[in-house]
């Protein structure tokens, strides 16, 4: 065969035959890639899988809200709302004495009389000066009467009456000075009564008839009787400073005692100190109570329930996770399996777990029970509490 009878290959053909080629060594070249990426993706995700399951696991909780209203339980000591030592205001010898303790007296009772021989001698010496007073001074008017009439007369010299009226003048003040004496005396023999200030409850006698006794309040043997009112009672409670927004003025609080299990008494704050103590922390807080039935006594330890009005952020976790630093208080927070190590500010501590005020929200994972060594940005695998 000649070439001119050979057959010719077409142009177009060969063209697509190189296109198909083209096409396959794309298509084999991209899976190459695609499986490279593949498995370097694969080995990435196996890396991190194998640090996630090597971190340590952690129990983790969400922290709880607070109570709208809690209570805050704090010892008191009760006293009487007037309490008094009743002491003698004379020397003497106690002559009789009239109550003893439990007794009930009103004001003005008589409770005990005291002899005071050297004070009534006193007395009638005063009364006795002061009547020589009273005749000098009679005396000395009518003599100076007597002058000024014979002045009118020029009978006597003008410088004798001036004397006259100034000894007159003088012979009164000694009057009056007497008299001031008597009265000094007479108030001071009254207190050979020995009165009631005010009502209540005789809870002490310190004396006994023959009993010497001295005037004033020099010491505790002096003191002759006790008298408390218990119509109404204070209770003084210290109220920590974390609790202090509980003792308002007007707030009621409900009053327990051991003795009277189940039985609620009422109270009502009706004063602070407005002082926080530097020494204890506390805030001294009155609270009232009526005792019209006197089944609460002066001295008793009284438990005073007060309502505290929660913290609009405050949140309470278990005092486990608490982290006592060197920089301060902190707690552990997991974001994903990342450690963070918040500041917080403490509230009221519950025993088992504590208020948190500020640093947290109720949304965060809170690791409940953290090792010492934690520290921000370690990693670890988180375990909801209870799962």
């Amino acid at each position: 065969m000649t070439p001119q009878n050979r057959p010719r290959v077409s142009v177009g053909l060969i063209a697509g035959v190189l296109i198909v080629v083209l096409i396959l060594a794309a298509a084999l070249a991209y899976g190459i890639h695609s499986g490279i990426r593949a498995r370097v993706e694969a080995s990435g995700n196996l890396a991190r899988q194998t640090e996630t399951s090597e971190a340590p696991p952690v129990a983790v909780v969400h922290p709880e809200a607070v109570a709208p209203a809690a209570e805050v339980v704090l010892p008191g000591n009760a006293q009487a709302f007037v309490d008094a030592p009743i002491y003698a205001r004379i020397n003497g010898y106690l002559k009789k004495w009239y109550v003893d303790i439990g007794d009930h007296v009103k004001t003005g009772q008589l409770l005990a009389e005291i002899e005071a021989p050297e004070a009534d001698q006193q007395l009638v010496q005063a009364r006795a000066d002061l009547s020589t007073a009273q005749a000098n001074l009679r005396l000395s008017a009518i003599t100076a009467e007597r002058y000024q009439n014979l002045l009118k007369s020029d009978s006597v010299a003008r410088q004798d009456v001036d004397e006259k009226m100034g000894d007159r003048e003088a012979k009164q003040s000694v009057v009056d000075s007497a008299s001031a004496n008597v009265k000094r005396l007479t108030d001071t023999q009254s207190f050979e009564k020995v009165l009631a200030p005010f009502d209540g409850t005789i809870t002490a006698r310190k004396t006994d008839t023959g009993t010497l006794v001295d005037a004033g309040a020099n010491g505790a043997a002096k003191e002759l009787f006790h008298l408390a009112s218990k119509e109404k009672l204070r209770i003084y409670v210290n109220v920590p400073e974390v609790d202090s927004r509980a003792a308002r003025v007007g707030v009621l609080a409900d009053l327990t005692l051991e003795e009277y299990p189940g039985r609620h008494f009422r109270g009502e704050v009706v004063r602070t100190a407005e002082a926080i103590d530097p020494t204890s922390r506390t805030l001294l807080t009155e609270v009232d109570a009526d005792n019209a039935k006197g089944e609460l006594l002066p001295g008793s330890y009284i438990q005073v329930h007060l309502k505290v009005p929660p913290t609009a952020s405050a949140v309470t976790v278990p005092a486990s996770a608490l982290l006592f630093r060197a920089e301060g208080l902190r707690i552990g927070v997991v974001h994903g399996a990342m450690v963070e190590l918040i500041p917080v500010t403490l509230g009221r501590d519950f025993g088992n777990s504590t208020e948190v005020i500020t640093g947290l929200k109720a949304t965060d994972w809170v690791i409940a029970n953290p090792s010492d060594s934690l520290a921000t940005g370690a990693v670890v695998r988180p375990l909801q509490s209870g799962k």
